[in-house]
């Protein structure tokens, strides 16, 4: 077991035996948030999203192949070897990660093949590299690559470079992937909007799951926004991520439509500003991945 500080946690196994309905019900939330199908839904929404403002439907073998890559990326990283090593808190999910590393390394695998073989036979050959890049960066993010102060570091150990990473991958995949599926070239105008109103809205909520990580980080040598400048300032550069996104209205969006999203932008800029690491995992794996579906479901909705 990784040294570091243990959070304490009551023993489930008596409430299990006298509520076995909402132990089995605390199961199955638990297999779907931590296994990242949640967050795997998340990136399939928001791309559906993007497809729904220029009022095209999203293709359901890209939507798949969006959410078997999330899987795969997500899972793979949950089973990393060297992130075992490190001096972390061990989270009610954390230990969930744990004790279920077979069976998300066989998910990942799993993930991996369905998204091969839609990748090379529904015509995506032609962007290996730009697809390729941000598979790498996803891939490297939490793999070590450089050696600083003879110590290994992954991307994600770069100070302050972690979530520019997220929402440059998640704004790529969500946004661009749409774009040039229907043909839209990526220095439009309304492309670029989108682009950047996704990226700045992603900002902030990397800096909710920095805010969760805020010990595990100090532990690991990893300089993020919390470690260096305080929760505090951290949550009030996340409103500022929101308010810029918030600004950045794409032409041809109506006043009642920007209304309407703003409700994904007012509910992160709640989540963020109670955000505290000391709240249950559900906070973070609940409602901050699924502020992404609430997105996908507002653009439905005005849709």
């Amino acid at each position: 077991m990784p040294p570091g500080p243990l959070r304490e946690y009551s023993d489930p196994k008596s409430s299990a035996a006298r509520f076995p309905f909402v132990a089995l019900l605390k199961r199955g939330t638990d297999a779907v948030l931590y296994s990242s199908l949640l967050v795997s839904a998340a990136a399939t929404g928001l791309t559906w999203a993007t497809f729904l403002f220029w009022h095209a439907p999203i293709p359901g073998r890209l939507g798949v192949l969006i959410f078997a890559a999330t899987l795969f990326l997500y899972n793979i990283d949950s089973v990393l070897p060297y992130k075992y090593r490190q001096q972390a808190v061990l989270s009610e999910r954390k230990l969930w990660l744990l004790r279920h590393r077979r069976e998300l390394f066989a998910l990942a695998v799993l993930s991996l093949a369905v998204a091969g073989v839609l990748f090379w036979t529904d015509g995506w050959r032609h962007l290996t590299l730009f697809l390729g890049h941000l598979a790498a960066i996803s891939l490297l993010y939490s793999m070590p690559v450089v050696r600083i102060h003879g110590r290994w570091r992954a991307l994600r150990d770069l100070p302050l470079l972690k979530i520019f990473l997220i929402a440059y991958v998640w704004s790529a995949i969500t946004v661009w992937v749409p774009a040039l599926y229907l043909g839209k070239a990526l220095g439009d105008p309304v492309v670029l909007v989108l682009y950047a109103r996704r990226f700045f809205f992603i900002l902030n909520l990397a800096l909710v799951f920095d805010i969760r990580d805020y010990t595990k980080d100090r532990l690991s040598g990893t300089r993020t926004f919390p470690g260096l400048f305080g929760l505090r300032a951290t949550k009030w550069l996340g409103l500022a991520f929101l308010t810029v996104s918030a600004l950045l209205i794409p032409p041809g969006v109506s006043t009642h439509h920007l209304l309407v999203l703003t409700v994904p932008t007012l509910l992160a800029g709640v989540i963020i500003w109670y955000a505290d690491e000391t709240r249950p995992d559900y906070y973070f794996a609940l409602l901050a991945d699924g502020l992404m579906l609430v997105q996908f479901v507002v653009a439905w909705w005005v849709v």
